[in-house]
Order: C-alpha cells, then sequence, then structure tokens
C-alpha cells in the first residue's frame, strides 16, 4: 500500500496548506495511495484526509515532531512518501513512489553553491514502514541532548542515516528561490501582502516538486506561476 503523509504541527501552518498539498497530489500522480496528515489540530482538514493525532509528547515540537513519522507504533504500513507542507507539486509525481534506495531523501540545497555538499534535506522523503524506526527510537531515548547538537530534524537524519540514504535525482525537486529563481540575484519585491520575484520562474526537465524554504512560503507567493499551481 501506498500512502502520502504531511505533519501539521502548531500555528505556523493552517489547515489549507495540508487540504491543497491533498488536491496537488490528486492532480499529479497515477499511483493508488492513501493521504495522511499527523497533526495535533484536525480542524479544517478536508473528509478524505485520514487524521493520525501526534501524541502529546514534550519532544513531538516544532519540525522535530516530523521523526514520529519513523516511530513503530505509527500506524500506516507500507510505502511511505513524506511532503513538507511548502511545497508545490507541478507535474507528475509517480517516480518518487519507486526511486531505488533504502530511504530517498533530498540533497540539501545549499547543492546549488557548493560543490559535492552532502547534506540532505527532508522535505520530501520515501521509505518503507518499519525500516527507518531507529530515527525515532534513538531520538527519542536522547532527545534532549540530540536536539542540543542539530539544528534541526534533517541534521539529524543526515547524520544518523546516512549508510541508508539514497538522494532523489536534484532535477526532481528543487528550491523555488535557490534554484528555480535565483535568489542571490534577484529581488523580493512586496506589494498588498503579497511576495514575488522579478525574475520568472526556470523549470528544468525532470522537475515534479518546489520547495520553498524560508520566504516567501506559497500562501504569500504573489507569483503567477505559484498561484496557478498551489490550489
Amino acid at each position: 500500500m501506498n500512502h502520502v503523509v504531511c505533519v501539521k504541527w502548531g500555528i505556523k501552518y493552517p489547515s489549507k496548506y495540508a487540504n491543497v498539498l491533498n488536491s496537488m497530489v490528486k492532480r499529479h500522480t497515477t499511483v493508488p495511495y492513501q493521504f495522511h496528515c499527523l497533526t495535533d489540530d484536525a480542524n479544517g482538514l478536508d473528509q478524505d484526509i485520514n487524521v493520525i493525532r501526534l501524541p502529546n509528547d514534550p519532544w513531538i515540537t516544532s519540525w522535530w515532531s516530523k521523526l514520529w513519522m519513523f516511530a513503530p507504533e505509527m500506524p500506516i504500513k507500507g510505502n511511505i512518501l513524506y511532503f513538507d507542507l511548502d511545497v508545490v507539486i507541478f507535474d507528475n509525481i509517480d517516480p518518487l513512489f519507486t526511486h531505488t534506495g533504502k530511504f530517498n531523501i533530498i540533497r540539501d540545497f545549499n547543492r546549488c553553491r557548493i560543490k559535492d555538499w552532502k547534506l540532505s534535506n527532508s522535505s520530501v522523503m520515501r521509505w518503507q514502514s518499519g525500516t527507518m524506526d531507529y530515527l525515532w527510537t534513538e531520538f527519542k531515548d536522547r532527545s534532549a541532548k540530540i536536539m542540543q547538537q542539530n539544528h534541526g530534524d534533517q541534521d539529524w537524519i543526515t547524520k544518523r542515516a546516512d549508510k541508508d540514504i539514497t538522494w532523489f535525482p536534484d532535477d526532481w525537486i528543487r528550491s523555488y528561490k535557490w534554484e528555480m529563481i535565483g535568489y542571490k540575484d534577484t529581488k523580493l519585491l512586496t506589494k498588498d501582502g503579497k511576495k514575488w520575484f522579478k525574475e520568472p520562474v526556470k523549470i528544468k526537465p525532470g522537475n515534479r516538486v518546489a520547495v520553498f524554504h524560508g520566504s516567501p512560503n506559497p500562501m504569500e507567493c504573489g507569483d503567477q506561476w505559484v498561484i496557478d499551481n498551489w490550489k
């Protein structure tokens, strides 16, 4: 069984983000799947989204809450494809369900600036349930120390899962502002609460997903390309 999963914790992203992600996945895959949202607040989620309540544990907070996806007690069995809420899916994602390797993740977007960059970005991941449990169980046992030694979940994942990681092809999933726009060479404009870049988006062959780390996020972005696809 194939599963698409997102995590919504706290108030940073409203339910609309999960609902739009669900809609984008529907438009851009032919693979049978079930859509799930792991959350502490299910208010506003569309009825066809399967809600999985996050445990009320003190270490499930901020981006660290994503690690509970790897917990043995997580009630999903099969092939899991995870997306952060701040992505735009605009082309077919079928290959993401079957890419080779035990654990698929993005090569971090500093790859566009630093040759042979080795860190990973956890905005999109794929694995089989039960194969990566150690990412949660070891974190739970040493959560305070791990959070002290790592800036976020993807730093912990990069270090601990290094022998299991196979990166998705770089061209499949790209940074909206660093790679598809070119953040260092463009100016972010703001008007009426919307933000956009002067430069048009550049889509390479094979590019399927755009990741919106930092500013702008998809809801506040006034780029017509984002408006046309984030819905």
